[in-house]
């Protein structure tokens, strides 16, 4: 299975096109979103063409093939709007024989592990810092941020499969993840 990783969101028409695209051009299984989808949150400014009822529209129709998790900007009247599921702290994905424990980041991170075993996938989004790294057996992957990159980084998504994992900015060019 082939699954497309995009996270924060926060609310960007402008980036959703761009990542539905990136998706459609994937011909990904499944959108794994995790979290900030509608709201730009009280730390960030707001990201280019912020209209959450198009971000609404514009993923609605995709909304067999999305999974998503909540964000701490996720509120339960976003998940009023939106036709699939967004209230789950997380998710558990299988990757071969690793599990791929996937959440927004902003409870479950790398000085706040969950029960993993080694060679496992802590999967977060929230620093809108893309990441690939090992710590104490666990592997973490952070996909960045689709509408609000931080530290000079793409605007970007992941795509992962049991062959492999890619980091890939909106435009679909690869890249490698600075080492943090």
């Amino acid at each position: 299975m082939k699954i497309m990783v995009a996270s924060d969101i926060h609310g960007s028409a402008f980036y959703t096109k761009k990542a539905v695209e990136a998706f459609l051009r994937e011909k990904a299984d499944k959108l794994l979103l995790l979290g900030d989808i509608l709201y730009h949150g009280p730390r960030n400014d707001l990201p280019k063409d912020y209209a959450p009822k198009e971000v609404i529209s514009l993923l609605s129709p995709l909304k067999e093939k999305i999974l998503c998790v909540r964000g701490n900007c996720d509120a339960e009247v976003d998940q009023m709007v939106l036709p699939f599921p967004i209230m789950a702290e997380y998710c558990l994905l299988s990757l071969g024989e690793k599990t791929v424990f996937a959440t927004h980041g902003h409870h479950f991170h790398l000085d706040n592990l969950p029960p993993l075993a080694k060679g496992d996938i802590l999967l977060h989004g929230h620093t809108h810092i893309p990441a690939c790294l090992e710590r104490n057996g666990v592997v973490y992957w952070n996909p960045g941020s689709v509408s609000i990159p931080k530290e000079n980084s793409p605007h970007g998504y992941m795509v992962i499969s049991e062959k492999e994992t890619l980091w890939k900015t909106l435009d679909g060019e690869e890249y490698t993840p600075a080492l943090r």
